[in-house]
């Protein structure tokens, strides 16, 4: 059977793949052990950061990077978020607006004069 052009040019790309998929796993996983090792806020952020790029590139699912991390938040001495959470604002009761229509408009005109 013939080995296509199309196939050749396939191998070359999952090689350089693999290569690039391999340095961000490799990575990821190093600064985890180092947080988890250290416990500090800063090198608990740089595995958040090369977590969320192996998620970014599909090395990881993103619900398993939620739970790394999560598990990782517990290990900080302190405090740290990944990102802070925005309270919902309320409206005052009377605060929406009305919409008018120009047929209203034009009876407020006309009652004014």
């Amino acid at each position: 059977m013939q080995v296509l052009k199309h196939a050749k040019k396939k191998l070359r790309q999952d090689k350089v793949r693999t290569e690039r998929n391999k340095k961000v796993k490799e990575t990821f996983k190093k600064l985890v052990k180092e947080a988890k090792l250290t416990k500090k806020a800063e090198t608990v952020s740089k595995a958040f950061s090369a977590i969320d790029k192996a998620a970014k590139h599909h090395i990881l699912e993103k619900n398993k990077a939620a739970h790394m991390k999560s598990a990782l938040s517990k290990f900080v001495e302190g405090k740290i978020t990944a990102a802070p959470v925005k309270k919902a604002v309320k409206k005052a009761k009377g605060a929406s607006k009305k919409i008018v229509s120009k047929k209203s408009l034009a009876a407020a005109a006309a009652k004014s004069k």
